[in-house]
């Protein structure tokens, strides 16, 4: 029978190959403007030089923005973790009766954390910048498989690295403790000391989402006030400096930030399943106690096969595939998952283990299957929350269209439609969260609350996928439209984008 431990460091080591081989898929795409030609169709080997030069220009451009942003933000975020890693150390030696382990414990995952955060963030940015110039290459060219199978691998880069990485640098932390603490009935120190890490993330998280988020926004709203209201020009117009800063934002703010935050997220519910869970370790062992990982770990696998059905199963051949084909990675992930997480359910959870309740001193006797329950709850919970999102996001269904149509009337009709209809959306969301909640509550105690909100993030990869696609779509619309390419690249890029600015809410949706 496999290992919890076989199982987690497969899963991670998998997932950060995996990452590079996409990202080796996408290198293969040389920064060269290529044109159609009406009675050929793609010259093979036509090369404008003067748009070559151009496409480079601004590719560079945006990532020395890009560099410079992250630079300046991570130097602020060292001396913060420097600063608040002493503050945790003192704090927890002191509430522990001065046990200098679990304070030198507990501030060494919260700088891993922290440090896993700024890695993974940084990391996307890199791959962004790098793909948005090679979405747009990819744009010039006949059909939309190579476009959107560019801009979607470039996700799958961030989402499995990030997944990899957090799984990887997590799970060591734990091996490295246990030698410290090698018996069962003290695990549940070693889960405290690891709070830390989710900490750790969920600080950087904090500047990445707010500083990259304010930036993202106030370059944005500038270019457009500047371009479109002041002068009339259409949006990302090479005559408007404030359109680097705009596409910079992009990749500082929704690609780094928003990893960052789901990091966060990730680390945050994995350790409070560790630490509410630590009891189980006592009657059923070390692969009993950490299944929460196990669930990051299987996620990693299904999120793996599905990325096969977009690329290569149903590849986009036309516009109207676009959002269908992220709509099919969150259904068939959530869907391949049940199976899987029951898999492991039975594989590394005892057939009867007991838990001590949260509140009071009783200790619950639960079984496999309820442990699967709420983590499939918490997976399908997460995808009716992202078909929610896509429902009111889409440009194809009735809400975003009906908006659209307030628009002819003036900017305080558009603006009362659209609060409204932002509140409306709220609504089903928070109706799901509660009854996940409370049956997860009802089925294992708080155990099970932080189990389903492991279900929630347990095709996190897939999440972070289709989110970072948006960004990159946007950024090669920008190239396109400044390095002023043939209409039909903008258009196309834009199609893309469309779909992209759902899959953004949709990940926003899945952080919070």
């Amino acid at each position: 029978m496999v290992s919890a431990t076989a199982l987690i460091l497969s899963a991670a080591v998998l997932a950060m190959v995996w990452a590079l081989l996409q990202f080796l898929l996408i290198r293969r795409i040389p920064v060269r403007s290529e044109g159609l030609s009406d009675s050929t169709g793609l010259v093979s080997g036509s090369n404008d030089e003067a748009t070559t030069r151009r496409l480079t220009e601004i590719y560079t451009a945006i990532y020395e923005g890009a560099e410079s942003f992250l630079r300046a933000e991570y130097s602020i975020c060292a001396w913060f973790i420097l600063v608040f890693g002493a503050i945790i150390f003192v704090l927890v030696s002191w509430g522990t009766q001065w046990d200098f382990a679990r304070g030198l414990f507990s501030t060494l995952s919260f700088v891993l954390g922290a440090c896993t955060s700024i890695l993974s963030g940084y990391l996307g940015m890199k791959v962004a910048v790098y793909s948005n110039v090679r979405t747009t290459i990819s744009a010039q060219k006949s059909g939309w498989t190579l476009c959107f199978n560019t801009a979607f691998r470039a996700g799958a880069v961030m989402g499995f690295a990030l997944c990899g990485l957090g799984i990887f640098m997590l799970y060591l932390s734990l091996l490295a403790f246990r030698i410290h603490y090698p018996l069962p009935e003290d695990w549940i120190y070693l889960t405290e000391c690891l709070t830390g890490y989710g900490l750790g993330g969920s600080s950087i998280a904090m500047f990445g989402r707010v500083g990259g988020g304010i930036y993202t926004k106030a370059a944005d709203v500038g270019a457009d006030l500047v371009g479109k209201v002041v002068h009339g020009i259409p949006e990302d117009d090479p005559r408007t400096p404030a359109t680097i800063a705009d596409n910079v934002g992009d990749n500082v703010g929704d690609v780094a930030g928003m990893g960052s935050d789901l990091f966060g997220s990730f680390a945050e519910a994995t350790c409070a399943a560790l630490v509410l869970g630590s009891s189980i370790g006592m009657s059923g062992g070390w692969d009993a106690m950490v299944f929460p990982v196990a669930v990051s770990a299987v996620g990693v696998f299904v999120c793996l096969i599905s990325s096969f059905i977009a690329t290569d199963l149903l590849p986009v051949k036309a516009e109207k595939d676009v959002e269908t084909a992220l709509k099919i990675q969150l259904i068939s992930t959530t869907i391949l998952m049940i199976p899987a997480v029951y898999l492991a359910a039975v594989t590394f959870l005892p057939g009867e283990f007991e838990l001590r309740a949260t509140v009071g001193l009783d200790v619950l006797t639960l079984h496999p299957w309820q442990a699967c329950a709420c983590v499939i709850m918490g997976a399908v919970g997460g995808l009716i929350i992202g078909l929610i999102t896509e429902y009111y996001t889409s440009h194809s269904y009735k809400p975003v269209r009906e908006l659209a149509e307030s628009c002819k009337t003036g900017a305080a009709t558009n603006m009362i439609y659209g609060i409204a209809l932002g509140y409306k959306s709220a609504i089903i969301p928070v109706l799901v969260l509660s009854l996940v909640i409370y049956g997860s509550f009802a089925m294992a105690d708080m155990y099970g609350v932080s189990l389903a909100a492991i279900g929630f993030l347990s095709n996190l990869a897939t999440g972070l996928t289709i989110d970072v696609y948006g960004p990159v779509c946007d950024n090669a619309g920008g190239i396109a439209e400044m390095a002023e390419l043939e209409p039909y690249v903008r258009e196309k890029t834009d199609a893309l984008d469309a779909a992209g600015n759902t899959t953004a809410a949709i990940g926003k949706g899945f952080a919070i």
